[in-house]
């Protein structure tokens, strides 16, 4: 194993049964390799809220995992969230990720605070702090948030969350490391010193990651696309070229001094267990008595 290398997952809540059994297929067996956390998303507006709180109940309860569970202040009242934060309090979470979150009409549609809610997730974070001693993680935004004016302005905002008291920030995903590094420069200048975790998205979809990353100001370089080209019916191939991407990604980041990763793994197991055996994290296993 390679000595300090941390991971995290991130799972978002089923919607059927089907997509239920294929999330609890990928805990399973991503379960002993022992992540530091497993995060779950909640949808834009709270959408998902039943699902999410449901989902990570189980995790809690049913599995040895630390579950982070994803907050979003979007169309709430402040009493509202601050019911959900007791919530997850009751149910033995002790770690939130916060977030402003996506309009209600998903993303393009133009942010506008709740008139009795939280403003952004700075205000977000500094209400959970007020309220509990749960860890809180925040997002960072290596090529710019879509709704930032500037990349200064992003990292203003970044600066505002863990000056509330975040203790750490994920990026959404990037494909170049350059993106990266450049980012952990500025904002370090800025004088935030928290664990800024790699967002790592393995490729499962070439076609479905694009339009992902339209949304939310990720680019595409054009080697990523040449190297899924004519994949698209390809099943096989497209996983082995999707690992190995990652994979290549991953160890150059570890060769520069990262040991910390946060994965996307949308729900599947596989891609992200191979990337982490490939960085020397094994399964945990039990001694008999």
């Amino acid at each position: 194993m390679r000595p300090g290398i941390r991971v995290s997952f991130e799972f978002f809540p089923p919607k059927t049964a089907e997509m239920e059994q294929t999330l609890w297929e990928a805990i399973g067996r991503l379960e002993p390799i022992a992540p530091s956390f497993v995060s779950v998303t909640y949808g834009a507006g709270g959408s998902t809220l039943e699902r999410t709180h449901s989902t990570v109940r189980r995790i809690a309860t049913e599995t040895a995992l630390m579950p982070a569970a994803h907050l979003t202040c979007v169309a709430a009242t402040r009493g509202e969230v601050d019911a959900v934060i007791r919530s997850y309090r009751d149910a033995g979470v002790r770690h939130i990720v916060a977030l402003r979150g996506d309009p209600t009409g998903g993303a393009g549609e133009r942010y506008a605070p709740h008139p009795g809610g939280y403003r952004n997730a700075a205000d977000l974070v500094d209400g959970i702090k007020c309220a509990t001693d749960m860890d809180v993680s925040v997002a960072a935004y290596p090529e710019k948030h879509p709704d930032s004016p500037s990349v200064d302005a992003d990292i203003d905002m970044l600066k505002a969350k863990v000056d509330a008291g975040a203790d750490r920030a994920i990026t959404q995903f990037f494909f170049e490391n350059d993106h990266y590094f450049r980012y952990l420069d500025r904002v370090r200048a800025r004088g935030i010193n928290v664990p800024v975790v790699p967002g790592i998205l393995p490729v499962q979809n070439f076609k479905q990651t694009k339009s992902f990353a339209g949304r939310c100001g990720a680019s595409v370089p054009r080697w990523l696309a040449e190297r899924f080209d004519g994949l698209d019916d390809d099943v096989a191939t497209r996983k082995l070229v999707a690992a190995a991407v990652a994979a290549e990604q991953v160890l150059d980041l570890v060769g520069q001094g990262i040991t910390d990763f946060h994965f996307y793994t949308m729900n599947r197991a596989d891609l992200v267990y191979a990337i982490c055996h490939m960085l020397g994290l094994r399964p945990m296993v039990k001694q008999a008595a």
